[in-house]
């Protein structure tokens, strides 16, 4: 999942950076809130994580640019505990949460795989396919109950073929969604994660097929 986190509290921002980078999302910062309106003009993430009062441009005001313009990316609102007005007006602002300051970090991995799901039609972390379980909250995956013992980057790959099933991806989409802009990932490295974890489904119902000059497209066998 790509995450962007738009608060001006460095120490808080690195810290959320941290464990949502160890539950295997890439994740971009940015502290300004002008800077961050401008980016979400022309690049699209999975899920933005907003604080309210930011320099150059509030929340709201980005949340209010976002949602003109038809964004509908989802909007988890970081607000103070005693600020309820802030709760209030980001939620009929458009945004689908939010989480009160200081952020429990368990909370809060929790809240964003919740509104990933919600934006999906998913109502369950647990996706299952014939002999093949993977959890989302957990990052395990098994075949007939045996883990197939996935690094963070393969989980990210298996999260994006699951939830783009019989769509064409190209490596730059796949490359797009599993690296920020603090990586430089070749296409070469994308093309080596497909072939570690086709290898690693091989016995299960998902098939990565590789469609030559367009890029691969995963589906459960038999469909």
């Amino acid at each position: 999942m790509r995450i962007l986190l738009i608060e001006d509290n460095e120490t808080l921002a690195e810290t959320i950076m941290d464990r949502l980078h160890a539950d295997g999302h890439a994740i971009d910062c940015e502290h300004d809130g002008e800077l961050a309106n401008d980016l979400l003009r022309h690049k699209q993430f999975d899920l933005v994580l907003m604080d309210v009062n930011l320099p150059g441009r509030s929340g709201f005001e980005i949340l209010r640019s976002m949602r003109a313009r038809g964004d509908a990316t989802p909007v988890l609102i970081l607000t103070a505990r005693s600020e309820i007005d802030d709760r209030l007006i980001g939620l009929d602002g458009g945004a689908d949460d939010y989480i009160v300051k200081p952020v429990d970090l368990r909370e809060l991995a929790a809240r964003c795989r919740a509104l990933i799901r919600r934006r999906s039609g998913v109502a369950s972390n647990e996706f299952r396919a014939g002999n093949l379980v993977f959890d989302r909250a957990s990052k395990v995956a098994t075949i007939d109950g045996r883990d197939i013992e996935l690094r963070n980057r393969e989980v990210q790959l298996l999260e994006i073929f699951i939830g783009n099933l019989q769509r064409v991806l190209t490596k730059e989409d796949l490359a797009d969604k599993v690296y920020s802009f603090d990586e430089a990932p070749s296409m070469n490295a994308v093309e080596q994660m497909v072939t570690r974890l086709r290898k690693k489904l091989s016995g299960g119902p998902i098939i990565l097929k590789t469609i030559r000059g367009l890029g691969y497209i995963a589906h459960i066998a038999d469909e």
